[in-house]
């Protein structure tokens, strides 16, 4: 057995330079590869995939058994928590994912409170017992959630929005009711997480997807408070839980985003360079990322000099390879293994 202290993830988020980065990658379980679409269509539907605990579990260890991974990560969907607190959520196919919509105090009223969530979670805390029984004793079990900011703007548009308009919508015309849904959010992320935590979860990660969008005292108060409440609440329940935050797109937001919001690691997109990042962000502790995912759509020469360049960027600090945002479903498995064996024998 692997003593949990000396696993390679967990090492870089203390603060450790590792001659080699550990290496995980966003959306690893995913459509890219033949395995996760023959166990998707055995579940008949991608949230039917979520909510059953051992096809979950099953998605999760195939990039695992594959690449040998340093991490996993649950799969589940950031979505998830806004059905629990009572929207109405289906995927529509081929366009991702519809909600009922939230944008007046008595839709806030007809939302459950962040206590009542566990029930429809349940299957997700499974998922999680499930992982950290099954996972190779090496491999760091990663839980997550979506920040409330990228939460709230699925619940306030019904959908994915390319500029997340209806969200600042509401929140220039309706100050009050916004700041209750983001309030909300976060005190059902923090039940959300610490669930996932004493299920076995050894991490936890924000996604913020849309954090990019928020410019000026808005990103202070919707990217960064929110977050760091969640992060101290977490860490007052769980003592040690190291935890990641991803503000893609947060640009200059990525600068002392992590003494601003108690995060062990700030995960980064692939909109800064790494050399940026290391003398601006990573100063101030672990980063994760950030190859840009369409190489490994492209593979070739070019996958190579870059992840070189990325590992090459990060080497005299603490740092977690990844992709600077999720692999996408076009992406060649063998350009995953390609990138595996430059980053470890770089």
């Amino acid at each position: 057995m692997t003593d949990q202290s000396q696993k390679t993830i967990l090492r870089a988020l203390r603060g450790e330079v590792l001659p080699t980065p550990p290496i995980w990658m966003m959306r690893q379980a995913g459509r890219y590869l033949p395995e996760y679409r023959a166990t998707r269509a055995q579940a008949g539907d991608f949230l039917k995939l979520c909510y059953n605990p051992d096809l979950a579990a099953e998605v999760t260890l195939q990039p695992i058994r594959r690449y040998g991974f340093d991490a996993a990560i649950l799969f589940a969907d950031i979505l998830l928590i806004c059905q629990a607190l009572g929207a109405d959520l289906w995927f529509e196919t081929g366009e991702g994912p519809r909600l009922s919509t939230v944008t007046t105090p008595a839709d806030m009223a007809a939302l459950k409170p962040a206590t009542a969530i566990h029930d429809r979670l349940s299957p997700v805390y499974e998922t999680v017992r499930i992982l950290s029984r099954e996972l190779p004793r090496e491999t760091t079990l990663i839980g997550f959630a979506g920040a409330p900011w990228t939460v709230a703007t699925y619940m306030i548009a019904g959908r994915g929005t390319p500029d997340q308009g209806p969200a600042h919508a509401l929140k220039a015309a309706d100050r009050a009711t916004f700041a209750a849904l983001i309030d909300l959010i976060a005190d059902a992320t923090i039940d959300y997480l610490s669930e996932q935590v004493k299920a076995g979860a050894e991490v936890v990660k924000l996604f913020d997807s849309w954090a990019g969008s928020l410019k000026g005292p808005d990103f202070t108060d919707f990217a960064v408070k929110p977050v760091a409440r969640i992060i101290a609440e977490l860490k007052s329940r769980h003592p040690g839980l190291p935890i990641i935050a991803f503000p893609r797109e947060a640009g200059q937001g990525y600068v002392g985003f992590a003494r601003a919001t108690g995060a062990d690691c700030v995960a980064l997109d692939n909109s800064v360079t790494p050399e940026w990042a290391a003398a601006h962000v990573q100063v101030d502790g672990c980063v994760q990322g950030n190859l840009a995912p369409g190489h490994m759509v492209t593979g070739g020469e070019a996958l190579v000099r870059e992840t070189r360049r990325v590992v090459e960027a990060f080497r005299k600090g603490p740092h977690i390879f990844n992709l600077g945002h999720g692999i996408t479903p076009d992406a060649d498995p063998e350009n995953v293994r390609l990138m595996i064996d430059t980053v470890r024998g770089a």
